[in-house]
């Protein structure tokens, strides 16, 4: 039978359906009817008939028949089913109706920004992911990368660490290069962007659309290498004039998602005796410091994560104003987030203004700006946190005038009072303000053609002061002072003609732009006060100063060409060439680089053959090749440069000029060639959506800097050498499993994985393990011993490792020989995850909305810092369960707290895998009826948990924590995961 798949789909529904309806009112007037396929005429099981403005409804069964005890007094219904668009039906007098449902393309029909232009979903060739527009709203957030990760397939976010206003690293298809940068290029409105994503907010975004492979990045040419992540932010709609007022704002409470306890008072005591037993050394004292023995024996005690954290606080308000009329329209926001961590003085702060307006001139000529300012404030001193879990549990933050105390181990200096960093002037500021314009000009003599210039400016300031006070450091105070300022301009022309000739249709698109970049740095130190009173504001006070500057320039001068031909929208074409020219490339190289690529499709459901298969909403078969550039290296490097340094001559200090990179003028272009296959498929009336796709890169004439020996006077010197390959398999389905008129659930999920190799390095076939580059082996790799255990008593251990003794990391002897050298040393796995994913179930009941969103990353190692205490362990504290072996603790995990002597620099790799309830959010719709009383538009309520629990082995505070510091504080060290539990509301007038 023709729809005999889509009848036995909405059995499960139909049945459903009956029971939740079963409720409705009675007593009023009975409507019957049939629901059928306008087209086929045959009839539509599972339908939902809904009476509009109430709970009241049913189903069709599986012959299309329904039946409804009808409520109010002028009844309209509204039919729906999944694959098909809903109507609306006045009752009117009638007892019995037939409604016809038409088919609904819906996401096959939706338009998609693709890059200089924007397509049907449907007539796409190249690999276009669009993030879901449910995480841009309602989510307490600090910028894009936290809302979007985990969302689509081939998308990868490291999160790397909860401090406040910190930025996640993205990555989009792996890596294709060794020294260059591997960030996607992110393009916001049509224009290219230079900032990062805490300056867009993301209540402002419209759609993110992420471009995977060649055809769809090669338009961007040398910077569409890694990816290209396409922002399209919000625009006023043509309306009456009259504006429309949205709100929303939420408040969120944060506490630490994993706490790593320290160990207690006792175990810290017996922690230390173990420690000198274990290294054959007498106990003269409880504890290794007298301030220790003297709180010890006073009964004093201080619990340092208590003192060096706080409840935290994240708020956001975020006001719009749209509108227009049908010859201007104008979208107009301003936002202020305001962030307070869970350790102490760390915070931060975003203000946000942005005005985009379009306007129509004339019936040929259309205009329009997009300008936006954001200030990123990260002012205030901080907690070192590394610090607040070291110390001892015998040890006080004050004396007994209230004041810090510098070493609270005293006389042990190695540790200092982690909360002196609250005592720090800081102020560190990053703005950025961007103004673009356009302007359309379609002219009327030949139909399908328009032309488009685009001009972009962003200028990017960023402000660093801060003063270390004379207690912390060495009683001289230092004062940093740091400026960076970066600004940008682009200018594109752009023209596109578009034609349909019966069933062929054409769209041609021609570019020409060009790009400068100018960048200074300027940084000066001052050390050496006699008091503190003027922090930065007087350098020249200090004894000794510094000071340091860097300036740069460079230009891309860019053309580009695009076909895209549709025949009868089932054979789809793209061919695509860019040519890119970078000023920074050397004098002996021809400076630019063309990168063609090539996509087809094919839109099996529109082939004749398959239209009598019931229920197929959509079956497509996409294929792209094609190459795209990476220019890798900054400027100044195809040249020799040199450094002035100070040089003693004569009894004085003289400046001297000492040469550091060797230039390379035969510098060009790292070169990536990908291929892709794709399936987009939909089933059941596109119930059951996704795409699977397989793709492989290989970048050839990867730049590298090269070592090289210390004889030539030189370090390193830039070449074009190398190759290596990603190979990945990505998986995106959408579910609707239920759906009713009350009801439904739906379910998201996104798979992906992919291999990194390196091919070859310097042309002879050898490996570089002091930069852990191995051939055959992916780029971030685990080069170390393979533990095998701890050393246990009564083992043969001498005949093995003589230098080990029992409580000692075990070792294997890769090579056989007996002995554990660096030799036995091998790659044990991958930094990068071998697979991650997302899964997203939402759930809608009445006017209820419940989703709950799952992210994974699985298969990647990484150094436990938490596990490499080394020398310090006698010293400070350590994490209570640690459970180091002694014999009568036979641990075959811990080392004793002797082993460090022998650790060998072993980096204590660990699986790093985990799964998150990364957010839960539950929303509740106000009911319009209800609404307009009060003239109000819309209003949502919705209570939101982020981080809510980690499925993990990792011991540790984070999995997912980068563990890197910035500065000399090393303010980002272990940062604790942060759980937040959010309450909020949009609001529309």
């Amino acid at each position: 039978m023709k729809h005999i798949l889509l009848k036995l789909a909405g059995t499960l529904t139909v049945f459903c359906l009956c029971i939740s309806f079963s409720f409705a009112q009675s007593g009023g007037k009975t409507v019957t009817g049939v629901v059928t396929n306008e087209e086929t005429g045959e009839p539509i099981p599972g339908a939902t008939v809904l009476e509009k403005g109430t709970s009241n409804g049913t189903a069709t069964d599986l012959d299309g028949n329904f039946k409804l005890n009808l409520t109010t007094e002028s009844p309209v219904l509204t039919v729906s089913f999944i694959g098909y668009s809903s109507k609306e039906v006045s009752v009117g007098n009638a007892s019995e109706l037939s409604v016809s449902l038409s088919e609904d393309m819906g996401q096959l029909e939706e338009v998609v920004v693709v890059g200089y232009g924007t397509q049907k979903r449907s007539d796409i060739t190249g690999s276009v992911a669009s993030v879901p527009k449910e995480r841009l709203s309602n989510l307490p957030v600090t910028n894009l990368t936290q809302a979007i990760q985990g969302t689509t397939a081939g998308l990868t976010v490291n999160q790397g660490s909860s401090v406040p206003g910190s930025t996640g690293g993205m990555q989009i298809r792996g890596v294709n290069s060794i020294n260059a940068n591997t960030s996607p290029f992110i393009v916001v409105d049509g224009s290219p962007y230079f900032g990062t994503l805490n300056d867009l907010n993301a209540n402002d975004i419209e759609s993110i659309e992420i471009l995977k492979d060649a055809s769809a990045v090669a338009i961007y040419g040398t910077r569409g290498a890694n990816g290209v992540i396409l922002v399209t932010t919000k625009r006023g709609d043509q309306t009456d004039g009259t504006p429309k007022i949205n709100y929303s704002g939420y408040m969120g409470f944060e506490s630490m998602s994993h706490v790593l306890e320290p160990m207690g008072p006792d175990a810290y005591v017996q922690k230390y005796a173990d420690y000198l037993t274990a290294n054959n050394q007498p106990q003269t004292n409880i504890l290794p410091n007298a301030s220790e023995v003297e709180n010890y024996e006073a009964g004093i005690t201080t619990d340092w994560l208590d003192q060096a954290t706080q409840p935290g606080r994240i708020s956001e308000h975020n006001l719009s104003i749209s509108g227009g009329t049908e010859k201007i329209q104008y979208y107009v926001s301003g936002s202020h987030l305001k962030q307070k961590g869970v350790v102490k003085g760390y915070q931060y702060a975003r203000t946000n203004f942005r005005t985009n307006i379009d306007a129509t001139i004339t019936n040929w000529l259309k205009v329009g700006t997009s300008s936006f300012f954001t200030d990123n404030n990260y002012d205030g001193g901080r907690v070192n946190w590394l610090e607040a879990t070291a110390m001892s549990p015998y040890s006080v933050p004050y004396d007994e005038n209230g004041e810090y105390i510098t070493f609270p181990m005293d006389p042990e200096q190695l540790f200092k009072n982690p909360l002196l960093g609250l005592t720090t002037d800081r102020v560190d500021r990053r703005r950025t303000l961007s103004g673009s314009g356009y302007a359309d000009i379609t002219p009327g003599f030949i139909e399908g053609l328009k032309y488009r210039f685009n001009a972009t400016y962003v200028y990017n300031f960023d402000r660093f002061a801060g003063y270390t006070g004379r207690p912390i450091y060495d009683l001289n105070g230092t004062a940093d002072v740091r400026n960076t300022e970066r600004a940008n301009w682009v200018i594109e022309n752009i023209l596109t003609y578009s034609k349909d000739i019966d069933k062929h249709h054409f769209d041609i698109t021609a570019l020409y732009s060009a790009q400068s970049v100018d960048y200074f740095y300027s940084s000066g130190q001052s050390r050496g006060f006699i008091n503190d009173a003027l922090s930065f504001n007087g350098m020249e006070a200090g004894t000794t100063q510094a000071t340091w500057s860097d300036a740069n320039n460079y230009t891309l001068l860019s053309q580009m060409g695009r076909l895209n031909y549709a025949y009868d929208s089932r054979y789809l074409v793209t061919l695509t060439a860019r040519r890119d020219g970078y000023s920074a490339f050397g004098a002996n190289t021809n400076k630019y680089g063309l990168f063609p690529s090539m996509a087809l499709g094919w839109n099996i459901h529109n082939e004749e053959f398959m239209q009598d298969h019931a229920g197929l909403g959509e079956l497509k078969l996409r294929f792209s090749y094609g190459q795209s550039g990476n220019q890798a290296i900054s400027p100044n490097q195809t040249v020799s440069t040199a450094n002035t340094v100070l040089q003693p001559f004569g009894g004085a200090a003289q400046v001297g000029v000492l040469y550091n990179t060797l230039g390379n003028a035969d510098l060009t272009w790292e070169t990536t060639t990908s291929a892709n296959l794709a399936l987009d498929f939909g089933f059941v009336q596109n119930r059951i959506r996704g795409t699977v796709e397989v793709y492989k890169t290989k970048t050839e004439d990867i730049l590298l800097r090269r070592n090289l020996p210390t004889i030539t006077g030189y370090n390193s010197v830039w070449a074009n050498l190398g190759e290596m390959q990603n190979k990945g398999f990505e998986l995106t389905l959408n579910t609707v499993n239920i759906e009713k008129s009350d009801f439904s659930w739906e379910t998201s999920l996104n798979f992906s994985t992919y291999k990194n190799e390196i091919l070859d390095l310097y042309g002879d076939g050898r490996d570089d393990i002091g930069n852990r580059w191995f051939i055959g082996q992916p780029l971030r790799v685990i080069f170390d011993y393979e533990k095998l255990g701890i050393w246990q008593e009564g083992e043969d251990i001498a005949s093995v490792d003589p230098v080990s003794q029992p409580g000692d990391l075990k070792f294997r002897d890769q090579n056989g020989d007996g002995q554990i050298t660096a030799e036995d040393r091998v790659v044990l796995g991958q930094r990068d995850p071998k697979w991650v994913g997302g899964l997203t179930n939402t759930f809608r009941y009445k006017n209820w909305n419940l989703s709950i969103f799952l992210q994974t990353s699985q298969g990647g190692l990484k150094s436990n810092r938490d596990l490499t205490y080394a020398d310090e362990a006698w010293r400070r504290n350590l994490p209570a369960d640690y459970g180091y072996w002694t014999p009568d603790n036979p641990s075959d995990y811990w080392p004793s707290l002797a082993a460090y002597n022998r650790y060998r620099g072993f980096q204590f790799a660990e699986d790093y895998s985990y799964v998150r309830i990364k957010d839960v959010r539950l929303s509740y719709v106000v009911p319009p009826s209800f609404l307009e009383r009060y003239n109000i538009g819309g209003l949502t309520l919705y209570a939101a948990g982020r981080n809510l629990h980690t499925f993990t082995n990792w011991f540790g505070w984070d999995p997912e924590n980068t563990q890197v510091s910035r500065g000399s504080d090393g303010w980002e060290n272990n940062y604790p995961l942060v759980r937040t539990i959010s309450f909020g509301l949009n609001l529309t007038l």
